[in-house]
């Protein structure tokens, strides 16, 4: 199933909770982190063209521009995170039963690993974008609605830090220790960052409310 967002939500709650093997925790976490966004983008929005904000008005909408183009790229990484897995399960039936079937599925493994592996990093990296531009509106949103902006902030960490368990499980596997080094690396600094930024956004919205 790789068009979860045409999908009514009653339809992917019992997709995602049958024993169907997409969506799956990458999906899933994408999902989520979309509703975060949307959170900032419908702050900017109830922002925009208030002459309370107009100082801001040009930041606002370049911040809620931002917010729905990070929403379509989640949708296309969804059906890419899908993709991805679909391919791994095509790999892991490969037949094994000479050695030229062996190394050519094990060629095919790692080459698939590592897609299922970047996948869920892309969506990460996308979801740290969102949190750039939600601790941004934390300081000149809407106070009426600032309490969202905390929530888009408080998702959006929540879903990076949930995503990234789809890259952990592949990791162990894949060989090439260049990758996995580089991948480890890259996985703490977004959550180092995406933290920092949850918090900033976080505090600015309690100051306030």
């Amino acid at each position: 199933m790789n068009d979860m967002f045409d999908q009514s939500f009653r339809k992917i709650l019992a997709v995602s909770a049958s024993d169907a093997p997409t969506p799956g925790g990458g999906s899933v976490s994408a999902m989520v982190g979309a509703l975060g966004v949307a959170m900032a983008a419908m702050v900017g929005s109830l922002t925009y063209g208030k002459p309370k904000y107009a100082d801001v008005e040009a930041e606002i909408k370049e911040i809620t521009g931002k917010a729905y183009f990070i929403i379509a790229r989640l949708e296309k990484l969804v059906a890419a995170d899908i993709a991805a897995f679909g391919k791994f399960m095509e790999v892991y039936r490969m037949p094994k039963n000479t050695d030229e079937e062996k190394a050519r599925r094990e060629e095919a493994m790692q080459k698939a690993l590592k897609t299922a592996t970047n996948e869920p990093v892309e969506i990460a990296r996308t979801l740290l974008d969102a949190l750039v531009i939600t601790e941004k509106l934390s300081r000149i949103g809407n106070k009426m609605a600032i309490s969202d902006a905390g929530v888009a902030a408080y998702v959006c960490e929540a879903a990076i830090n949930s995503v990234l368990l789809s890259a952990d499980i592949n990791i162990p596997m894949v060989t090439d220790q260049e990758f996995v080094k580089a991948t480890k690396e890259e996985k703490a600094r977004i959550v180092a960052e995406a933290k920092r930024l949850k918090d900033l956004a976080v505090a600015a919205v309690n100051e306030r409310m």
